[in-house]
């Protein structure tokens, strides 16, 4: 009898033990994370995260990854709706400011913060805001990469380093003639991206009060070219023709199958083209082609932003502290071989994950070409208007590529759209 109530007493003590694991379980934060990739680093967060759940059995972080495409159209109709994640990777910062929640509350050292991430602040938080969002998971900076054997199998030389558009193009279109080739360049369908070539050729967006202003000539001389070179088929027009309104497409896919010589867009690629290219063919990294005035790419990149609506802000900020702390940071930026924000991990330097020269080479390209970085490209991507812009901007060149609108009517129709914009703002 003593035996079977001893027995029973420790199934019950082993009950009551399993019940309680099960409710601390059951009590653990779930944190929503929402997640896009250009390249593999969907791939170091998951492994960041199940490391994070492991020293947190009182938080559990799920990773949702998503396209990019659904963080720009999806992810702001959720916010506009109080719903959405409790974290998001975005790089339209600006503009939905006033949907992320100041950190500074929940955080252990904001100094930390302020002293290591301070630059970027101003990019993710409301005019006149000390808040702190979040933080720049990279800082990318927009430029040209080749397929130098393309370039060596057709006989051309690759243009100097202060070489103009007009003589990149003319280089790409000789070898793209040479090599039987569909295009000679491609440049994503994106705001952001023609933003610095037309600061090249001297345009100017910000009028004296923080407004939009009309499109000047400079701006239209560039926008021209673009229009001029997709519709006679020396650009990728099917990057910019086979999506509508202001849907993002990146022509990557065809600058990784050998399809274009020149390809236009940015740092954040070298993992995606480290993975996917790997021995298929040389590649290198060029920097921005030279206008008028300046020879600029557009600095940028992906924030992590915390969301004010959720409903535990303090393991949000638990979850944000861990990942913004050096050591987790510089893993992450030296897996995903991209350029860090950190102003500590950047003191102690880097040592890239990688064994591929072509790596080490296009991170050393982007970071000289960071140097001739135009102060007005600083400028825009700080400013309250510009995902605004961009998007009317892909929306109207888009059409005239397609031969919908003529270069001229897009232009009247772009400073129509954002005047309108601007009115619906209440001038704001």
């Amino acid at each position: 009898m003593r035996t079977t109530t001893k027995t029973l007493a420790a199934l019950a003590l082993g009950l009551m033990g399993a019940t309680s694991l099960m409710a601390a379980a059951a009590q653990a934060a779930d944190i929503r994370i929402e997640w896009y990739s250009d390249g593999v680093e969907g791939q170091v967060m998951q492994d960041l995260m199940d490391r994070f759940n492991k020293e947190h059995t009182d938080i559990h972080v799920t990773l949702d990854q998503v396209s990019y495409q659904t963080i720009q159209e999806q992810l702001p109709v959720q916010l506009a709706a109080g719903q959405g994640p409790d974290i998001a990777r975005v790089t339209n910062l600006k503009t939905q400011a006033d949907y992320w929640l100041d950190l500074t509350p929940y955080i252990k050292d904001a100094d930390f913060w302020r002293k290591n991430y301070g630059d970027q602040l101003d990019w993710m938080r409301p005019d006149g805001s000390d808040a702190i969002p979040g933080f720049m998971t990279q800082i990318t900076l927009t430029g040209g990469f080749i397929n130098k054997t393309l370039f060596e199998q057709a006989g051309v030389d690759v243009p100097a380093e202060n070489a103009t558009w007009d003589d990149w193009i003319a280089a790409a279109q000789e070898v793209a003639k040479s090599q039987q080739l569909p295009y000679a360049f491609a440049i994503d369908r994106s705001g952001h991206r023609i933003t610095g070539p037309a600061i090249s050729y001297g345009a100017q967006f910000i009028g004296k009060d923080g407004k939009p202003v009309p499109l000047d000539q400079a701006s239209k001389d560039y926008m021209t070219k673009l229009v001029g070179w997709t519709t006679d088929g020396t650009g990728d027009k099917d990057v910019w023709v086979s999506a509508s309104g202001t849907t993002y497409r990146a022509g990557a896919d065809d600058f990784i199958n050998a399809q274009t010589p020149y390809y236009y867009s940015g740092s954040w690629q070298i993992p995606n083209f480290a993975t996917k290219i790997g021995s298929n063919f040389d590649w290198v990294a060029t920097g921005s082609p030279c206008g008028p005035t300046a020879c600029t790419g557009m600095p940028g990149g992906a924030g992590l932003v915390a969301i004010k609506t959720t409903k535990d802000p303090k393991s949000v900020g638990i979850v944000m502290d861990w990942l913004a702390s050096s050591p987790v940071y510089k893993e992450f930026i030296e897996r995903t071989l991209f350029l860090p924000a950190n102003k500590e991990v950047i003191a102690e330097g880097l040592d890239y994950k990688t064994d591929d020269a072509q790596v080490k080479a296009a991170l050393n390209a982007f970071v000289k070409a960071s140097s001739s970085t135009a102060p007005e490209a600083y400028q825009m991507q700080g400013w309250t208007w510009n995902n605004a812009v961009w998007g009317i901007w892909v929306s109207r060149l888009g059409q005239a590529m397609a031969g919908e609108l003529s270069t001229d009517d897009a232009f009247k129709r772009i400073d129509e759209d954002v005047a309108q914009k601007v009115s619906e703002a209440g001038g704001k």
